[in-house]
């Protein structure tokens, strides 16, 4: 996760009473290949729970993703890393179908490329992140961690609003 680079942040943040899908494009260098990128596109999801849950049975739920993400969470839950809401509350994040495409160029034209194709796509959910190429779910969910963290101060005050702390 240390190795995950969001160049491109969406305007939108997490909606805190809804869903809310990105439209991802993930940029990664496979390690046994040079001069090669492989660019992965789909939707990731952040819901809310759909339903309270008693405190034994909270947590993350992810859909769609492997053993890499699981792991993940289970190693960000032991070692805190300041999320404890995150599994007090629940969140369920889902991912489509990935596609991938592999373009042969360096990985800063490729990253430049997506971006300014960002840029002017005027999709206020697209995202364009860079990370690992073996951990790329791992590098997928660290961008929905921080766009949690960045939708933080909203979602509070969404909650005041509604009177609900």
């Amino acid at each position: 996760m240390q190795c995950t680079r969001v160049l491109y942040v969406p305007d939108r943040r997490i909606d805190t009473f809804g869903e809310t899908r990105f439209n991802f494009r993930l940029i990664t260098e496979p390690m046994d290949e040079v001069g090669v990128c492989r660019v992965r596109s789909g939707w990731v999801e952040a819901n809310r729970p759909r339903i309270l849950r008693p405190a034994d049975l909270r947590g993350v739920e992810i859909e769609g993703f492997g053993a890499d993400a699981a792991r993940f969470f289970e190693w960000m839950e032991a070692h805190g890393a300041g999320l404890k809401a995150l599994f007090q509350y629940g969140f369920c994040f889902s991912r489509s179908e990935v596609q991938e495409e592999l373009v042969h160029d360096t990985v800063r034209e490729v990253e430049d490329r997506v971006v300014n194709e960002a840029l002017s796509c005027g999709d206020p959910y697209r995202a364009v992140i860079s990370g690992v190429d073996d951990a790329w779910e791992v590098s997928l969910l660290g961008f929905m961690l921080e766009m949690i963290q960045k939708s933080h101060e909203i979602n509070v005050f969404d909650f005041r609003r509604r009177g609900l702390i």
